[in-house]
């Protein structure tokens, strides 16, 4: 799974960068003497869509989504593995009949339309296609982390960036220490004045 989201992110990010380049050359086009470039607005538009939908997976797959937490913080122990399964679970479910199942449906059938873009005159369905692949790849790593939650000795903090979470025990140790000191700071601050 390392090596899908490597490839993942190295994809986004080049995604990006041809997003920039093609939005530079859009205003360069229109303020230079020159005539203004007629596709790149539409390519930009297509880039966006793509790295909203390849990002929301990668996103996924670092716990990134916002979520409502406050139950899964409640619980511990046994509830809170089950409910965590039943989240990752609905959210294969979803990925797996809107994205893979709906999104093939809809590709194939500007396929079969034969349905174009206006000015790049690309077939929609090459559009259409990354609805497919981002639901593939968020089933995938579904599927992982359903894997780790049935394998972890341990129980799993909520679905969230732990490095940055104010709930977990190393920040709020961190925190304890870094109060503390503000408070020693603010003491002699308070008496002298």
């Amino acid at each position: 799974m390392q090596k899908i989201e490597k490839a993942l992110a190295v994809v986004l990010g080049s995604l990006l960068a041809l997003m920039v380049l093609d939005v530079t050359w859009q205003i360069l086009t229109r303020f230079l003497p020159m005539q203004p470039s007629s596709y790149t607005e539409e390519l930009a538009r297509y880039l966006l869509v793509w790295i909203g939908l390849l990002g929301g997976a990668y996103a996924y797959r670092k716990r990134s989504h916002l979520g409502i937490d406050l139950l899964t913080n409640a619980l511990h122990g046994n509830a809170r593995r089950v409910l965590q399964i039943f989240v990752v679970l609905v959210c294969f479910a979803f990925a797996a009949l809107a994205m893979v199942y709906g999104g093939t449906k809809l590709m194939l059938l500007t396929f079969e339309l034969e349905q174009t873009s206006a000015a790049l005159n690309v077939p929609m369905g090459y559009v259409y296609s990354v609805l497919p692949l981002s639901g593939v790849l968020i089933c995938l790593f579904s599927v992982d982390h359903l894997i780790e939650l049935a394998t972890a000795k341990t129980e799993q903090p909520a679905d969230f960036d732990s490095d940055v979470h104010p709930y977990t025990d190393a920040d709020a140790e961190t925190q304890t220490e870094g109060n503390g000191q503000k408070e020693k700071q603010k003491q002699p601050d308070a008496v002298e004045a």
